[in-house]
């Protein structure tokens, strides 16, 4: 599996992160059906999954005039993804995560997702 896939893949599992039920391993397996999640998607679902709280507090600490829970799912759990694998996923360059974000907003998120993204993210960066 590739790691766009595999991203996209974690996104679909990750995006009912809220939900009270959430079993990344159930969901996973239902997801992905016959077949087996790579290493890249298995680090990402369970690394979003473990250190949630830690990642929620440095999105937040750079979101202005926002709060997490006023952020849409969609963009949240891109957010997520991003950041777990800029600052807990040392193979990953900074840029490749933005970008790869952006691209799924485009896909998963309305018209203003990608800036949005791009804008909390590479405040980080910096």
């Amino acid at each position: 599996m590739k790691r766009r896939n595999a991203r996209e893949k974690a996104f679909q599992i990750l995006f009912s992160l809220d939900n009270e039920s959430f079993d990344p391993k159930v969901s996973m397996t239902q997801l992905l059906e016959d077949d087996l999640p790579s290493d890249f998607l298995e680090a990402i679902i369970f690394g979003v999954f473990q250190n949630k709280t830690d990642i929620d507090h440095k999105i937040e600490d750079h979101l202005e005039k926002w709060s997490l829970n006023r952020l849409a799912n969609v963009e949240k759990t891109l957010l997520r993804i991003a950041t777990y694998e800029m600052f807990y996923d040392v193979d990953t360059p900074h840029g490749v995560a933005i970008n790869e974000a952006i691209e799924l907003a485009h896909v998963y998120g309305d018209e203003k997702s990608g800036k949005f993204i791009n804008g909390v993210l590479s405040k980080m960066t910096k």
